[in-house]
């Protein structure tokens, strides 16, 4: 039987198996761990949680390295994913816990487009999880909001995504496994999505709105069996994102 309890002050505590960090206590500024990013509480459409966007020094680092990128490209051609990955900045807000190997996450999340992005920018917005500590290495689902109603079905297959950074980003994937890590789903940008994330070892599954079937069925995690580490918010650095009544249930 699964002890559960609520974490009140110390988001660092030991947990014993099978018991859960509840809620808002890991959501306050102070208690994340932020990586290029600022963050501060707000209250969005009714519930409390935190704001999260990418800093104002990291941001200017963010254009300078992808106006880099792009002039190493042929003018006219089609996008250097490749380049462009590899001058992006991490954008993540890691709650205070102990590493995270199996179990569950839960969480209120709404993300948009921040004002003056690029006409590319989709309002990405997400769960990372078995993070490393170089910040760069982890297994993650994340949402383009903006594509839940598109009228273009090939933008709406595209709604939501599993990657693997470094080593399976999203470009990577659609052109060796086209669908395998993607799916469609109904949502949009600046409302509130409830995201639960199963995980057992190498499977994984992504709900959205508590429906019962899972939108996405991962089944070889690139983490592997016994990958374990932090758990974190993750944007990309052309959205404003928000959260909410974050829940991590370890097994």
């Amino acid at each position: 039987m699964r002890l559960r309890y609520t974490l009140l002050v110390l988001a660092t505590a030991a947990l014993l198996p099978g018991a859960a960090h509840l809620e808002s206590e890991l959501l306050l500024p102070d208690n994340l761990e932020l990586v290029n990013t600022t963050a501060e509480k707000d209250t969005f459409k009714g519930k409390s949680g935190v704001k999260i966007a990418i800093s104002a020094a990291a941001a200017a680092r963010a254009a300078a390295r992808r106006a880099g990128a792009k002039k190493g490209g042929k003018k006219g051609g089609p996008p250097n994913f490749a380049a462009l990955e590899a001058s992006r900045l991490e954008v993540l807000a890691l709650p205070k816990i102990e590493e995270f190997s199996s179990g569950t996450i839960e969480v209120d999340l709404a993300g948009s487009p921040a004002p003056g992005a690029t006409g590319g920018a989709r309002g990405f917005i997400g769960v990372a999880f078995r993070v490393q500590a170089d910040k760069k290495t982890y297994d993650a689902y994340y949402l383009r909001p903006t594509n839940g109603r598109a009228d273009d079905q090939e933008r709406r297959n595209h709604s939501a995504q599993y990657i693997h950074h470094p080593h399976a980003p999203w470009f990577k994937s659609r052109a060796e496994t086209p669908s395998k890590y993607e799916a469609y789903v109904d949502i949009r940008p600046d409302e509130w999505i409830h995201v639960k994330i199963t995980v057992d070892g190498e499977k994984s599954r992504l709900y959205i709105n508590g429906n019962d079937q899972p939108t996405l069925v991962v089944n070889d995690l690139h983490s592997g069996a016994d990958g374990k580490g932090a758990v974190a918010l993750w944007l990309e650095s052309s959205t404003v994102a928000r959260y909410a009544n974050l829940k991590v249930t370890h097994r």
